[in-house]
């Protein structure tokens, strides 16, 4: 109890308002919407450039998701839930409509199963998988210029259920889904009640979620993607459409360009992303592909110094370094965040050599537990205790805050607050070099066991040697010879688990590690 009450605490109120609404109205069978919005009959289609093509998830009826494939024989089974949730979210996207192999006639078929099984449909007719699937249901009935009167009704009563259903008690990237997808269905149906409701959710959270430096406020570089790819399908229907006079283009491109700034600062020169908090490959569009997007939309990048979202990027000839010194993302939905302050990456000659763990699962299980917790990052923990409260899968009650910052252009040294409670703060310092990064920690307060762990990608070959460890081709030195050598499963992707290298380092007042490359 007193753990959900720390949980609690952080919520806004019109969370907990929409919480207690939509569970009595269900209790009551009052959350089907009425018939007030007559949905009217005329050509609906918008014009497009061309998207992002998705990744491959269908062939011959097979259907993968998630490192997870399965053959439906005749009819799909839309409601199909063994490999859990998200599979059966990701099924009910239609992502696959964009995928480079499919056919029209393909498409239409999907379509068409889906709406004659429409009645028994379960988890398709939630708020976050009915944005999906209207954006990309839009996107391809227009390439096509499909005209279909019943698939036109059936998406019209979807986004009816949608704007009765708003994702307001959860807020964050779902929200924002909500908006984007209303935008496309207000453009599809000429629907001024839809359109008026996108435009202010836009505004309002585009306004919060893109943070001063362009970071999305969640903080987590996959989630980034995705929201970046959605404003450039929302820029790209504006601006290839007359309706309302291209009002939000400019808006639009604003935020687009910020967002595209921050994720060339963070993207790796081989084109990976950092998997800070809930990141994993092969999920969302790379950032190559949103960068030749953008030079379609003609939408230019507008770098700015990292600086709000506590990331850190330091570059030199051979090495990318980018370090998390910020707190977890926004209060009111930390649900993608993990305990890692003061978590790093390191790439060197465009390798990954120190890496975050990554995730491969969403499931409320032991392994997510695992994975957000502190020890599975290249952080310090203290007594085997997480820095940040994370439990049950998306919920973080106390938490670490930043409460010391000083930086200079080759070093940052920060202090947090996440362990206040044992009477002691974990203060780290990195300090830069052209050959050489220092790391030092202090653990100031009590003395308490502390345990600072590295992650090491499962290509780097790692061997210890008293107070040095070997790895390929650089040496990490430590003032203790009190090392361990231990293995642990890396999740570069979801339900891919890949056996790799870490080391424990165990100290207890301070540890001075100096990188050599």
């Amino acid at each position: 109890m007193l753990r959900l009450l720390r949980t609690i605490q952080y919520l806004k109120f019109v969370q907990i308002r929409y919480r207690v609404y939509y569970l009595i109205r269900k209790k009551l069978k009052m959350d089907k919407p009425s018939k007030s919005t007559q949905y009217l009959e005329n050509n609906n289609e918008v014009s497009l450039l061309d998207s992002i093509s998705s990744q491959k998830s269908l062939k011959n009826f097979e259907f993968t998701f998630l490192n997870f494939r399965h053959d439906f024989v005749g009819k799909t089974d839309w409601n199909l839930s063994v490999y859990g949730k998200l599979w059966t979210y990701n099924l009910t996207y239609f992502d696959f409509l964009h995928q480079e192999n499919i056919s029209k006639e393909e498409g239409l078929y999907l379509i068409n199963d889906f709406l004659q099984q429409f009645d028994g449909l379960k988890d398709a007719l939630e708020p976050f998988p009915i944005s999906l699937r209207g954006i990309n249901w839009i996107k391809f009935l227009s390439k096509y210029d499909i005209q279909n009167k019943q698939i036109d009704y059936s998406l019209f009563l979807q986004y009816n259920l949608l704007m009765h259903n708003l994702e307001y008690h959860l807020l964050g990237n779902h929200l924002l889904e909500n908006a984007f997808s209303l935008l496309f269905g207000s453009y599809y149906f000429k629907n001024e009640t839809f359109y008026l409701k996108a435009k202010r959710l836009l505004i309002a959270e585009l306004n919060e979620q893109v943070l001063d430096d362009g970071a999305h406020f969640e903080l987590t570089p996959m989630y980034h993607q995705i929201m970046l790819f959605r404003v450039f399908d929302c820029i790209n229907l504006v601006e290839n459409n007359s309706w309302k006079n291209r009002e939000l283009l400019s808006f639009l491109k604003q935020k687009a360009s910020l967002m595209l700034g921050w994720l060339n600062v963070v993207t790796f020169k081989n084109g990976d992303i950092p998997l800070f908090n809930d990141s994993a490959n092969k999920i969302a569009p790379t950032t190559a592909e949103l960068n030749k997007y953008a030079n379609r939309l003609k939408i230019k990048e507008k770098k700015l110094k990292l600086e709000s979202s506590g990331y850190r990027k330091f570059q030199q000839n051979r090495y990318e370094l980018i370090v998390d010194v910020g707190n977890i993302g926004p209060d009111y939905i930390p649900g993608h965040a993990h305990s890692d302050t003061f978590n790093f990456e390191l790439y060197i000659d465009e390798k990954p050599i120190i890496i975050d763990t990554g995730i491969s699962t969403y499931e409320t299980n032991n392994r997510r537990t695992l994975e957000r917790s502190t020890d599975s990052h290249n952080t310090v923990m203290l007594e085997n205790k997480n820095q940040s409260e994370v439990w049950g899968g998306f919920r973080v009650a106390q938490r670490a805050r930043i409460i010391q910052l000083k930086e200079t252009e080759n070093s940052i040294e920060a202090t947090h607050d996440g362990y206040k409670s044992m009477g002691t703060y974990h203060k780290r310092k990195f300090i830069i070099k052209e050959e050489h990064i220092f790391i030092e920690d202090f653990i100031e307060g009590e003395t308490l066991e502390a345990s600072a762990y590295i992650h090491f990608h499962p290509d780097v070959t790692v061997i210890v040697q008293e107070k040095t460890v070997l790895v390929n081709n650089f040496i990490l030195e430590f003032e203790t010879n009190n090392i361990e050598l231990e293995e642990y499963s890396f999740a570069p992707e979801f339900n891919k688990l890949e056996k790799a290298k870490k080391i424990k380092i165990n100290f207890t007042k301070s540890l001075k590690m100096e990188i050599r490359i």
